[in-house]
């Protein structure tokens, strides 16, 4: 295992600061009585502030995903675990990030807002990551690297050997969003946080699970970076109801969720078959995410054309290396079948 200082990387006032403490910190241990909070006492479904720490549900993961409860943090999305990123490891005005291009947005918007300079970089033609190139461009403020694998929007995992030689090259903060994760055969790098000190995992319930609308975003890393997160997290930040239906579906809706995987990763693959003998269509990259990056003959016009037929799909055409894309997310049969059927009449 490679040595990185974890703390050495931090921002000062980040440790220096004390956590603000919530009335369910500094109470531990069961009790039937709780006039700690300010609380409205009366008994309704959400009287009570939930658990700040998410202790029940963070069990449960842990052991899903083969990890230990104190090495997760659960977000308001995976979003919040980026701008906390940015916060814990990042000085406003002085240090910089890498997020090679195409790429999810949200990395380039957490770093503008924490006023954190942005440094070019792109993929390859195949959306693929190209480390020697990348590591020429690290400056001595470069502190963190967002790698997203399945990429957005593209699809395609990242070369595991790249990665792995970025890991060891760096000695700064290696985020992989693995948001996608669940569409492919590939083994989480979450596998490899003991290993790597300076690696963080962003995972999702959003996507193969279904539950978008809960907005619970998992990050995985070694403790030390999980303890920085938690310091500076606002003290409730997932909500009672998020919390016990994320528990629900996740000890119970297993089954399902592999199925929907499965249907989904096959209806890919029939979307593909379908979209490819479209005259329109001039290119589908290959994609291992519940989505599809496709080239088409003027793509503005055509997603015009589909709004005005009631589907919307992701006009990317104006993104680095997606001239003319689009970005079409798996549907069920049914959508994916009007989807083919429209395209073909324009």
């Amino acid at each position: 295992m490679r040595e990185i200082d974890i703390l050495s990387l931090a921002r000062e006032n980040v440790k220096r600061m004390k956590p603000y403490s919530s009335a369910r910190d500094d109470f531990e241990g069961t009790a039937s009585i709780f006039l700690d909070a300010n609380e409205n006492p009366f008994p309704q479904d959400y009287n009570r502030y939930p658990d700040p720490h998410q202790r029940i549900l963070k069990a449960v993961i842990a052991e899903l995903k083969g990890i230990k409860p104190d090495q997760i943090f659960l977000g308001n999305g995976s979003d919040e675990a980026i701008d906390l990123l940015f916060r814990v490891f990042c000085e406003p005005g002085k240090d910089s990030m890498i997020a090679p291009q195409p790429t999810y947005g949200m990395y380039a918007v957490g770093a503008d807002v924490n006023d954190v300079e942005i440094i070019k970089a792109t993929l390859t033609p195949e959306f693929d990551l190209n480390t020697s190139a990348l590591l020429s461009l690290i400056q001595p403020t470069t502190k963190i690297i967002f790698l997203c694998s399945p990429n957005n929007p593209s699809g395609n995992l990242i070369n595991r050997s790249e990665i792995e030689a970025l890991l060891r090259s760096f000695n700064g903060i290696v985020v992989v969003d693995e948001a996608y994760i669940d569409f492919t055969e590939s083994e989480s790098w979450s596998k490899r946080i003991v290993e790597f000190k300076n690696l963080v995992i962003l995972q999702t319930l959003s996507k193969a699970w279904g539950l978008a609308g809960l907005r619970i975003g998992m990050c995985f890393a070694n403790e030390e970076i999980v303890s920085l997160i938690n310091k500076i997290k606002p003290p409730y930040n997932i909500n009672a109801f998020s919390q016990s239906e994320a528990l629900k579906t996740i000890t119970t809706k297993k089954a399902l969720k592999e199925k929907m995987v499965k249907d989904l990763t096959l209806e890919r693959e029939t979307l593909r078959n379908s979209l490819s003998a479209l005259s329109r269509v001039k290119k589908i990259y290959p994609s291992q995410a519940n989505f599809l990056l496709v080239q088409v003959t003027n793509a503005k016009s055509l997603y015009k054309q589909l709004i005005d037929k009631g589907i919307v799909v992701r006009d990317r055409s104006t993104v680095i290396l997606c001239d003319d894309c689009l970005r079409i997310t798996i549907g069920t049969k049914e959508e994916n079948k009007q989807l083919i059927q429209a395209i073909s009449l324009l």
